[in-house]
């Protein structure tokens, strides 16, 4: 019999395969190691021209692109006296034009708001340089009374150096030495006296130049700068004026992919915009506490100090040690004692930690995206080409390069060179870090992101969602990694390493956050679940986190580090008495007539044994409706999220269908929303224009807003066919957005069991499900903006954000433009109905024939 089964399987393994599949390299649809790579690479003769030509190509790529990289920086170098004022033009528009928006919707003319703002700035600029310049002059007229002083302190510290020290003895045997030895090679010692004749010194007295000699002179000095200035103030104007024009001429510049160009003009104008803002602020909270210290300390000028220490901390790294350098002197000149410097240097320090350790990381945090390595090479390469001014804009020009690399492809090594953020994704990063044998890295990692998505405080259940998510997000796709690489890159050194330090990850995370005896605890003669491998060590690796996330989900589950084996009897390798699920982990891509075979046999010994199957590298084939029957399992998952859901609804250990519970201060969050007139009649046609704005933004096919009652749930203006009344609060999805933090997203209701089988779900054919809360002035969350497709999808990270953005102005909108008698009638009817035990809905419930999916 067991000889049949194996001919019908087709493809199954001999009785000679092992445990981990080594005998049978394309188990897993892998090539050998020995392949006919010049025909995969296309590989030519290497007599012919074509071969040739690919072999030198590389070298020609890499020299014209060093080439066009000279001729760009020699272009930045020699045109430095024009580029430089239209760098610093550019950079104060960015300063500037937020002023001139402000101006413009005001309803002043652009002209008049530039010529306005350009002036106003110019004028305090000036104002500021004369007062700092009364400081100076004061300043300057004080300094001849610091002479004795300094004079004074000079003197007490030469009697200090010169005083007996412990180096005296060794430096006087040292000069008696040099002296000896100076005789005998008949060289003068140093320090000896000169012998012979004294030279006489003269001093040059140069003519007195004329009036206008001094002048030219003079306007030799200050015409650079004020040539610079001027150039820089009409490069402004210019460019406040035509802003729109300048910015249509970029995007004509960069192609004709308008979404691509204007992507990345806005992150550039974002990212500069945002990182000078931050500095003014940074630059402000070290120059206000530094000026106002230095005024009870009692160091002259201290407006002067603190002003010019916020100016040149735009200098980055010599600016706030040349503005320090000022008032330390000060100190040091003007005080008989030591007191004043040691306060004055205390109070700098002080102020140079916190700026640089706590105010600096609070503001900026990702404002640039730069790295700090790329930081400090940028400033020392534009101080290269540009000197001090270079110094001042390299952090600006660099955040350009940085976005030029992430929206143009062909630059995109920039991006990988000058980014902060990470260049390998998750999977990626963990896996090389196992390869590498980085096995404390991985740890590492791991519980790092664990604890990223653990809530706070944390709680079981958000720690088993936790490691449920690092486990479908980076955990499995690393393993499925390995798989793609098995055969053909990998080395069996590389192959030991994965396993052994996925295995040692597996551990650490096990320790790290084990079930609770409260998770773990099911009735007497529960179900049991064990999880195993199917063919080799990544299979149980898998069947291994399996278990931990169903034990966090409180199912009595075990595993297995022993994989079923094609070749031996499944039903006599393992002893599965007492198992009611038996949870089989694959990454083969085509274990189709495998599986067959396991099933068969280990039904036969055990009727009653639910499988479930976790195919982690199955084609779309294996998840339709039709193939767990086809199989001869009870289901199949693809992911350890709806594993632990499909273990619920087969267990119903955890109440999966049962209505979720309302939170305790439900009776105010109902009376909150009847009292924001939400539910008035004449806003039905507002909601299905705001509806159909949702719909056109995020392309889907519906968008509801589901307003949650105590026991019903109100969606007027539903774009959903047959929806406009409601649905009964037990049978809504969007009852469960109490249980999350943000957003609610259903990339795929089809594989969630919870809805998957539900009337609402196969009335209208939906797939998607994604919405976040509508939350009130006060937090309480009133009902959720839904959004709903017939094919599954996911919605990333700037979606739930622009999707959280309009939700957040549409509760605006409703709060201003709430009626005050709605808000108290509605307010009364709700307090009566709830001292009756329930709250009257305004709109009528319908049949419960008319379905909606909230």
């Amino acid at each position: 019999m067991d000889q049949a089964d194996t001919n019908r399987t087709g493809d199954a393994a001999t009785p000679g395969d092992t445990l981990a599949g080594r005998g049978d390299r394309f188990a897993y649809g892998m090539p050998p190691h020995r392949t006919n790579t010049a025909a995969k690479s296309g590989h030519y003769d290497s007599e012919t021209p074509a071969a040739q030509l690919v072999t030198v190509l590389p070298a020609l790529r890499l020299l014209t692109g060093l080439l066009i990289a000279a001729l760009i920086i020699a272009a930045l170098y020699f045109g430095r006296d024009l580029l430089i004022p239209l760098a610093l033009a550019i950079l104060l528009s960015f300063l500037l034009d937020p002023a001139v928006a402000r101006l413009k919707r005001w309803g002043v003319p652009r002209m008049a708001a530039v010529l306005l703002v350009v002036g106003l700035t110019v004028a305090a600029l000036g104002g500021a340089g004369a007062y700092l310049g009364s400081q100076v002059t004061a300043l300057s007229k004080d300094l001849p009374s610091y002479q004795t002083t300094i004079r004074e302190k000079f003197t007490r510290m030469r009697k200090a150096v010169k005083g007996p020290g412990a180096l005296d003895g060794a430096l006087s045997t040292y000069n008696t030495v040099e002296r000896e030895l100076a005789k005998t090679t008949g060289q003068p010692a140093p320090g000896a006296a000169a012998t012979g004749r004294a030279i006489q010194r003269v001093e040059i007295i140069p003519a007195p130049k004329a009036p206008m000699a001094q002048l030219m002179e003079w306007l030799g000095i200050v015409s650079a700068p004020v040539l610079m200035a001027g150039m820089v103030l009409l490069f402004v104007i210019l460019i406040l004026l035509g802003r729109s024009d300048l910015r249509e001429r970029l995007l004509r510049l960069m192609g004709g992919n308008l979404h691509l160009a204007t992507d990345a003009l806005d992150d550039a104008a974002e990212r500069i915009g945002r990182y000078l803002r931050m500095q003014m602020i940074v630059n402000a909270t070290y120059g206000i506490p530094l000026g106002v210290a230095l005024y009870f300390i009692g160091v002259p000028g201290a407006v002067l100090w603190g002003t010019v220490a916020a100016v040149m901390r735009f200098v980055p790294y010599i600016g706030p040690m040349l503005s320090a350098a000022f008032p330390l002197a000060l100190a040091f000149a003007i005080d008989p004692t030591w007191d004043m410097l040691l306060w004055t240097l205390g109070v700098i320090l002080v102020l140079e930690l916190l700026s640089n350790n706590v105010i600096e990381p609070w503001l900026y945090g990702s404002s640039t995206g730069l790295s700090t390595l790329s930081i400090i090479v940028s400033a020392m390469f534009w101080t290269a080409i540009w000197g001090p001014i270079g110094l001042i804009l390299s952090t600006p020009l660099t955040v350009c390069l940085l976005v030029l690399g992430r929206y143009i492809p062909s630059l995109q090594f920039m991006e990988v060179l000058l980014g902060s953020d990470p260049v390998l994704a998750p999977p990626q990063r963990l896996y090389q870090r196992l390869l590498g044998g980085g096995v404390e890295e991985a740890i590492e990692m791991t519980t790092e992101a664990i604890d990223a998505e653990l809530p706070s405080p944390a709680t079981p259940a958000g720690t088993a969602t936790a490691v449920t998510t690092v486990f479908d997000e980076i955990a499995i796709p690393a393993l499925r990694l390995a798989c793609e690489r098995y055969a053909d890159v990998a080395t069996a050194q590389h192959r030991l390493r994965l396993v052994h330090g996925m295995s040692e990850v597996l551990e650490e995370v096990a320790d790290a956050y084990p079930p609770t005896a409260a998770a773990t605890a099911v009735p007497a003669g529960g179900p049991r679940a064990l999880c195993i491998g199917g063919r080799w060590e990544v299979d149980a690796l898998a069947a291994g986190m399996m278990a931990h996330a169903l034990a966090l989900h409180g199912h009595d589950a075990r595993h297995e580090s022993i994989a079923l084996s094609a070749g031996a009897n499944p039903a006599e390798a393992h002893r599965l008495d007492g198992v009611q699920i038996l949870c089989l982990s694959v990454f083969h891509p085509r274990p189709g007539a495998q599986v067959r075979h396991w099933a068969r046999r280990l039904t036969r010994r055990w009727p009653d044994l639910r499988i479930v199957l976790a195919l982690w590298n199955a084609p779309p084939a294996l998840l339709a409706e039709s193939a767990p029957e086809q199989l001869g399992v009870t289901a199949i998952v693809n992911s350890m999220h709806e594993l632990v859901l499909r273990l619920a609804t087969l267990t119903d250990t955890a109440g999966i269908q049962a209505p979720m519970p309302q939170p305790a201060d439900d009776g105010e969050r109902v009376a909150r929303l009847y009292a924001s007139g939400a539910l008035a009649p004449h806003r039905t046609e507002g909601y299905r224009l705001f509806l159909q704005r949702v719909v056109d933004v995020f392309d889907v096919r519906y968008a509801q807003l589901a307003w949650l009652d105590r026991d019903w749930v109100h969606t007027p203006g539903s774009l959903l066919p047959g929806s406009d009344a409601g649905i009964a609060r037990e049978e809504a999805i969007c009852a469960r957005i109490f249980d999350e933090d943000d957003a609610l997203v259903i990339p795929d209701i089809a594989r969630d069991p919870r809805f998957a089988g539900s009337r609402l779900t196969l009335a209208h054919s939906l797939r998607f499900y994604g919405s976040v809360p509508l939350k009130d002035r006060d937090g309480y969350v009133l009902g959720c903006l839904a959004l709903l497709d017939t094919a599954p999808r996911e919605l990333s990270d700037e979606e739930i954000a622009l999707l959280n953005t309009m939700a957040t102005e549409f509760m605006a909108t409703l709060a201003t433009e709430a009626p005050a008698e709605t808000a108290v009638a509605t307010t009364v009817d709700t307090a009566a109905a709830g001292a009756a035990g329930s709250a009257a809905p305004i709109t009528t419930r319908p049949d419960p024939s008319r379905d909606s999916a909230a």
